[in-house]
């Protein structure tokens, strides 16, 4: 398999498999930061696991209510803050690299589609 990136407006997701140590990126149309694969399978996973908290309450919040939720491990820590139906990303690497970015409400429901599908051969 090739090298393979999926970008929408406001986001940019890619995996390289034949890449030595980074084979993970994510980024939006004005940076981008390399993952190792255990890094990407962890943006992944902590990705749909915040949306799927946020699905969950959203019914037991008004329209207008905000929330912010976060979720961390060995490798990353992100959050979500905003509406139910609107709401941005962070996220800081943990390793060595101390990396940190951000994802505005509008690139989210993208990005979140794309981490569903990255690897599915």
């Amino acid at each position: 398999m090739e090298r393979l990136v999926k970008t929408g407006p406001g986001w940019r997701l890619g995996w390289n498999p034949n890449a030595p140590e980074f084979k993970g990126l994510v980024g939006t149309d004005d940076w981008a930061v390399e993952l190792t694969e255990a890094e990407l399978d962890e943006f992944c996973r902590l990705l749909t696991q915040l949306a799927s908290t946020i699905k969950q309450l959203a019914s037991e919040l008004m329209a207008e209510e905000k929330i912010a939720c976060e979720v961390e491990s060995d490798l990353l820590w992100m959050e979500v803050e905003g509406y139910a139906h609107a709401y941005s990303l962070r996220f800081i690497l943990n390793t060595g690299r101390s990396t940190e970015g951000r994802w505005h409400p509008e690139a989210v429901e993208g990005l979140l589609q794309a981490a569903a599908t990255l690897k599915v051969f």
